[in-house]
């Protein structure tokens, strides 16, 4: 369940995705050893390590989110990010804190349903195409239509006695060989797929306000189990379809639902991004008048207690909680010390420079310029970026940082927009075509919009 990785693995491959923040990405590679670690330790000890929750001090655009999504990858753990500024106090309207967790074990179900599906694949689709030749042996060789046959009594009612249709081995095989061929792609057939449509419903509850789906009511009354309805698909449709089905049916979901709270519990991880939003103490009017309450509502969850999903009760004691926030206007200082000592570890994210922004265009697996480059690609156009434009569009990004708001490498994507905009819309009359961007076209493109402050302000 908990990788393996070393703390200096974590930082290498935290590395290919975010530029510098050496200090937070050794502070979480820290956090997801100590849990490999805990769980090598004997078993008296190992409920008394508590994890090392983080909280995240740097300027918006600088990495806290994505690092920490990276992270909940790399350790293949179930992943929720929250904003505190969406909750509320217990008894004002909103959302409670607990929500979190329940949110968290959603996607720890999704997560090992999908491990177990992936685990019941071959099988899975053995079964579908048996469905699916049955399917199209009957629709392509109906049985001959049959007299009718006297049926036999049942009450005060009459019951027909009809033979299912069958087919020889022969035509069966001839068919499945044709369907692996893709001779029977065009074709349609009818399926009972299971029907979605019911309506939801919301209670209001201890908890806060919850969505609850009817279906899951409506499933445990007689007459609404299993309800599904006819459609008719093509067959590559159909295969998918029949294979979903099937694995549902291998895939054990009380097993499924018992991992996925055991690693909730054992590997979940929080990130509590806007959480300098609830510092302060509140005046007890206004708008803000829940700030405080929010805090002390996070303090039993954040330390440790029992929250109540409908999957089961679900212990909070080994979640790790990354909490982050600009802390412009509030400071850490200003959240009340108890919420304070729940998180032990603190780590300021540096501001990031024009240089960062080279390194962002050039160095992640994901940069934004490799991402125009696959996207003007689709339309048969080779975009071709080189060093003087990546230092130009970093040098703009930079200077528009400091006139407006600083919202970190978010700007460069503002810059990017701006500097292929005309390419954007006329990508798909180009044909097969090479586009080179070098400091020359960069400049002539942005240069007009950058010397008006007024028009800089709004567009890049």
């Amino acid at each position: 369940m908990t990788t393996s990785f070393t703390p200096r693995e974590t930082v290498s491959e935290l590395d290919r995705y975010i530029v510098g923040q050496r200090k937070a990405k050794r502070a979480v590679a820290v956090a997801l050893r100590t849990r490999w670690r805990r769980q090598q330790v004997p078993a008296e000890l190992r409920d008394e390590i508590a994890p090392k929750n983080i909280i995240m001090i740097g300027p918006t655009g600088c990495g806290k989110t994505e690092i920490a999504r990276r992270l909940a990858k790399l350790a293949k753990a179930p992943f929720v990010k929250v904003e505190a500024s969406k909750f509320t106090e217990v008894g004002y309207v909103g959302r409670d804190v607990e929500s979190m967790i329940r949110d968290l074990v959603e996607a720890a179900i999704q997560m090992v349903q999908a491990e177990a599906v992936e685990g019941v694949k071959m099988r899975a689709e053995e079964l579908a195409e048996e469905r699916l030749v049955a399917l199209l042996a009957n629709q392509l060789h109906p049985p001959p239509a049959e007299p009718p046959k006297a049926g036999e009594p049942f009450g005060p009612f009459m019951v027909k006695r009809s033979a299912g249709a069958t087919h020889s081995r022969e035509r069966l095989d001839a068919i499945r060989a044709q369907l692996r061929a893709g001779a029977h792609d065009e074709l349609e057939v009818e399926l009972d797929v299971q029907d979605t449509g019911n309506p939801f419903m919301t209670i209001f509850g201890q908890s806060g306000m919850e969505e609850m789906n009817l279906k899951d009511m409506l499933q445990q009354m007689p007459g609404f189990q299993g309800r599904t309805k006819r459609r008719r698909v093509r067959v590559p449709d159909a295969r998918e379809l029949l294979e979903e089905q099937e694995a549902r049916k291998l895939v054990d979901m009380d097993a499924v639902q018992r991992e996925a709270i055991e690693r909730t519990e054992q590997a979940g991880i929080v990130f509590l991004d806007e959480i300098d939003k609830v510092a302060g103490r509140s005046s007890g009017q206004g708008p803000d008048v829940s700030r405080e309450g929010v805090q002390r509502d996070l303090l039993p969850v954040v330390e440790g207690s029992t929250v109540s999903t409908k999957y089961g009760p679900v212990r909070t004691d080994h979640v790790l909680f990354i909490a982050a926030g600009a802390f412009h206007i509030a400071a850490v200082s200003d959240l009340i010390p108890e919420l304070q000592g729940r998180f032990p570890i603190r780590v300021e994210l540096d501001a990031l420079t024009e240089a960062d922004f080279v390194r962002i265009l050039r160095e992640p697996k994901g940069a934004l310029t490799r991402q125009y480059e696959a996207l003007m690609k689709t339309e048969g156009v080779t975009l071709e970026l080189d060093e003087g434009a990546l230092e130009a569009i970093a040098r703009y990004a930079a200077a528009a940082n400091e006139k407006a708001e600083n919202i970190g490498a978010r700007r460069l994507a503002t810059v990017m927009e701006a500097l292929l905009e005309e390419l954007s819309f006329t990508a798909s009359e180009l044909g097969e075509a090479t586009v080179e961007v070098d400091r020359a076209y960069v400049e002539e493109k942005l240069e007009p919009i950058a010397s008006q402050s007024d028009l800089a302000k709004y567009i890049l």
